[in-house]
């Protein structure tokens, strides 16, 4: 892990005494970090010099969150069961809520690739049963200038974090399932469909939540015991171990060097040893 992270890296508590972290961002044009505490119903915002802030209150129950192109940031909003995108002037915009006339689950996590679709994942995590309109747990895409989803993935059980490979050439799955808890990657073909599905990792101990790829192309998968780290073979490099169990994780800083864990009730910074920051 010294190629990753120099020997005397530590653990830096950048925010505490939260409820159940998630969905950590970096915002580069604005140099901070906006991360989720879902059952507080509050995203927060962190910089260096001014520490952490409300960011969103209420935020609908937001849990992951990425940004487009353009920098505007892209929530995945539990209460409301949509996915929104916050405008310059701090409006948000209802990207998708529906599939087929039928509500979503409660979209969970997201990732916009370069041509500017979006991908979400749709596990039922933040309805009742009673709620559930779709059939199934889906990833799906959003093609640019539309607003309706395309499924592409209908048979993973609860699908949960997803990321491109820096040459957004392969995409890369978690389920969280208790019966998987492994990472399936696809590769992505030019018709934006999926193709060579296979399990890149079984997570353990389980189960695999949010996930980053480095610009080296290595995948930064939470876990139960914290942040795995799986070069582009699969082969588990090492792994950041967590105070608390880790739910998700992004790069940001002002170089780029810093790794970002949501960890339960804290958020976490580890300083990196050279820029991680990729077009995932």
């Amino acid at each position: 892990m010294e190629q990753i992270a120099g020997p005397d890296a530590v653990f830096e508590e950048i925010a505490g005494g939260k409820q159940f972290t998630e969905g950590p961002v970096w915002l580069p044009g604005e140099g901070r970090l906006v991360f989720s505490d879902i059952p507080a119903n509050t995203m927060y915002a962190w910089s260096e010099a001014e520490g952490v802030s409300v960011f969103r209150a209420p935020s609908h129950n937001t849990n992951g969150n990425t940004v487009d192109r353009d920098g505007r940031l892209i929530s995945c909003e539990h209460g409301s069961r949509r996915v929104t995108r916050t405008e310059a002037d701090g409006a948000r915009t209802v990207l998708a809520e529906t599939y087929a006339g039928k509500r979503l689950n409660s979209p969970n996590d997201a990732v916009v690739k370069g041509d500017g679709s979006l991908w979400f994942t749709d596990p039922p995590y933040g309805i009742s049963p009673e709620q559930k309109e779709q059939e199934g747990h889906y990833v799906y895409r959003l093609d640019l200038g539309t607003t309706e989803p395309v499924p592409v993935v209908t048979d993973f059980a609860m699908p949960n974090g997803l990321c491109f490979s820096p040459d957004e050439a392969l995409l890369y799955v978690a389920d969280s399932s208790d019966e998987r808890h492994h990472v399936r990657r696809f590769r992505v073909t030019a018709a934006n469909t999926l193709e060579d599905d296979s399990v890149f990792a079984a997570i353990e101990p389980h189960l695999p939540d949010g996930m980053r790829v480095d610009a080296g192309g290595r995948l930064f998968c939470t876990a139960g015991d914290g942040v795995q780290v799986f070069r582009p073979d699969g082969e588990l490099v090492g792994k950041f171990l967590t105070p608390q169990t880790a739910a998700n994780c992004c790069f940001g800083g002002a170089d780029g060097t810093e790794l970002f864990i949501t960890a339960t009730a804290s958020v976490w910074r580890v300083r990196l040893r050279q820029a991680a920051l990729s077009s995932s």
